[in-house]
């Protein structure tokens, strides 16, 4: 196979547009699949940095990027299809062999932090609009929410990029022992069995062990990692510690909120509203449960809304206030279909929140795609 490397052919890249072609690591480990998108100058040079290669044969066959306002509409729609492509890539990445596991990690944080900086708030719904039980396979899924959950908390809290690419990859990996386990789990009513217990008590402990046996040197991704099941009254797991890392503490309270927001077998998923105003009432002295209810807000993008106007509509972003978002009015006031939604802000009365909807509720099926394009387009 005959490469070139990335830098070569920079002026074949367009930020936040697909790729025309695929880039790989120096050992071929295929980085960024053609289709996906290279968000923006930071990204790009880890990329230089880390000699990403492009295949020559593959290059020969691409062609130069479209405009920019055609290849625009095309990245929208395929930000939904990227996204669920996104848990295959990360549990193949997860159960990669230990001498490809740090290298599979990066890739698959690459190609998760480019969708969240190509659009933010599709991120948060992305965690908001949860598959229902059985969907998907919880352990990834779950690995991805509370990455992102982290990613916008370290965000909302004013971290170096490096800091929110360090809690993302703490959070996708935290769980890095008991990922199948997790999804066996999901869909398990019958009380946990011995070995399960074992497995859920030693897995910080494990995971840990096992991102440092892979080459992972990051003594506070590791630490994080080790220890986002303690409490600092010392009842938490597995050492019972009291002194616990920053960033072991965002990981744990975005474990739980995000774990909230998802349904399992034995129970509903949460409302954002509900879940925030537990991890409050579980931390309400903490800056940091604070800023991770702040960043996804009381209506997130992606929730399902009623206005006082009778309007039904999805959230597109977060507005000024926590309960006042943006919404993509999809209904009339009668609650017929509008043939082009209509922004509103909440902010005013006459189009203030008033109830959260379920899917069921609204006179049209939305699909990822459809989401993915209301959203991107605010």
């Amino acid at each position: 196979m005959r490469v070139c490397s990335l830098a070569s052919v920079k002026n074949r890249i367009v930020l936040g547009e697909p790729l025309a072609f695929s880039v790989r690591d120096e050992g071929q480990l295929l980085l960024l699949a053609r289709g996906q998108v290279i968000a923006d100058e930071a990204q790009l040079e880890e990329l230089f940095r880390r000699g990403a290669r492009v295949e020559i044969a593959e290059l020969a066959q691409s062609v130069a990027p479209p405009r920019r306002r055609e290849s625009a509409e095309r990245s929208l729609e395929q930000l939904a299809e990227d996204w669920e492509q996104s848990p295959h890539a990360l549990r193949r990445a997860l159960s990669a062999a230990p001498e490809h596991l740090a290298a599979a990690v990066h890739a698959a944080s690459d190609q998760l932090l480019g969708l969240i900086q190509r659009a933010p708030n599709l991120a948060l719904a992305q965690v908001v609009r949860h598959p229902s039980a059985g969907a998907g396979h919880y352990g990834v899924n779950h690995s991805i929410h509370a990455a992102t959950a982290c990613r916008a908390a370290a965000n909302f809290l004013g971290w170096s990029e490096a800091e929110q690419r360090r809690a993302f990859q703490a959070a996708l990996t935290m769980n890095l022992s008991m990922v199948e386990l997790q999804g066996k789990l999901a869909d398990q009513v019958s009380p946990l069995t011995s070995l399960q217990r074992e497995a859920i008590q030693d897995h910080p402990r494990r995971s840990a062990e096992m991102l440092a046996a892979a080459g992972i040197e990051d003594g506070d991704w590791l630490a994080a990692v080790a220890q986002h099941h303690e409490v600092p009254d010392g009842s938490g797991y597995p050492q019972g510690l009291t002194d616990i890392a920053e960033l072991a503490q965002l990981l744990r309270y975005a474990d739980v909120y995000t774990a909230r927001l998802s349904s399992r077998a034995n129970r509903p998923a949460m409302s954002a509203q509900q879940a925030g105003r537990e991890l409050h009432q579980m931390a309400a002295e903490s800056p940091l449960a604070g800023a991770l209810i702040k960043a996804f807000g009381i209506f997130p993008p992606g929730s399902l809304v009623r206005l006082s106007s009778g309007e039904m509509g999805l959230v597109v972003r977060n507005g000024d206030k926590a309960y006042h978002p943006l919404v993509s009015a999809l209904t009339h006031t009668d609650g017929e279909p509008r043939r082009k939604p209509l922004l509103r802000d909440s902010a005013r009365a006459d189009h203030s929140v008033v109830a959260l909807l379920s899917a069921q509720n609204l006179p049209m099926r939305l699909s990822d795609e459809r989401v993915a394009a209301l959203i991107g387009e605010h």
